[in-house]
């Protein structure tokens, strides 16, 4: 696992402090210049901590003001990026924990199967369960094909998939496309989340990819209805027409 360089490192010391309300919504953090005298760094690296925390969308710097606190923080996960549940924890202070439950190589089942991949898939499955304060709060089921995954130790399952896919198998994890319902729970499923056997779960279902498009995950989350909130954050990203196109009204 690559250690964590001195950015990533002051940027989730930041969003602890957000997140803790040390820097409260709708303030302003300490400008650039007091961040590298209190974290003893350049001005260079504390830009690049911040460029991560706007991001994230835990501040928006003001040309002449700072960097200002936003109000979208404390939300369990956020469903739009591709982002690990270690990664979360960090940046985000959850108290979480994880269990590997089940970790085995098999093939892709029928039912996951797409043009991407043949009918004898060879994948790693990992099932695990994230508590919260020591509740249980997502399942994860994930499918690992391999290739690209070569190999998959539980260490790494229990740790950070994502830190061994590219720390170590040196993966280049790209994009994913998510698609959010809500279920009745099957049985299993209820049991592990400590749902009514007829209660309502959050599914996210993803696939995920490598910089070069090749399609390395299939994962199926599981959220507790009362233990999920979704706030997606963007920002305004123009979209340069045609000039044909650009004349039209719309």
């Amino acid at each position: 696992m690559q250690p964590a360089n001195k950015q990533n490192i002051i940027a989730q010391d930041i969003a602890s402090k957000i997140h803790h309300e040390i820097y409260a919504p709708k303030t302003f953090l300490p400008s650039e210049h007091q961040l590298c005298e209190l974290y003893g760094t350049s001005r260079e690296t504390i830009r690049k901590a911040l460029d991560q925390l706007t991001e994230l969308g835990l501040i928006q710097k003001i040309k002449g003001r700072g960097s200002l606190v936003l109000d979208i923080q404390r939300y369990t996960f956020p469903i739009s990026g591709i982002t690990s549940f270690k990664e979360l924890n960090a940046a985000l202070g959850m108290h979480a924990c994880t269990k590997v439950l089940h970790l085995k190589k098999t093939v892709l089942p029928p039912q996951l199967i797409t043009e991407e991949t043949n009918k004898k898939q060879p994948a790693f499955f990992v099932e695990r369960l994230r508590l919260i304060n020591q509740q249980p709060a997502v399942l994860d089921r994930d499918y690992l094909l391999s290739p690209p995954v070569s190999t998959l130790p539980k260490t790494a399952a229990a740790d950070s998939i994502y830190a061994y896919l590219e720390g170590k198998l040196g993966l280049q994890i790209s994009y994913a496309t998510k698609e959010i319902t809500v279920e009745k729970a099957d049985p299993t499923v209820a049991k592990k989340l400590a749902l009514l056997a007829d209660g309502l779960v959050v599914v996210v279902r993803s696939h995920s990819y490598l910089e070069d498009t090749t399609l390395f995950q299939i994962t199926a989350s599981f959220h507790r209805p009362d233990k999920f909130k979704f706030i997606d954050f963007a920002r305004r990203k123009k979209i340069l027409l045609h000039p044909t196109t650009a004349k039209k009204e719309f």
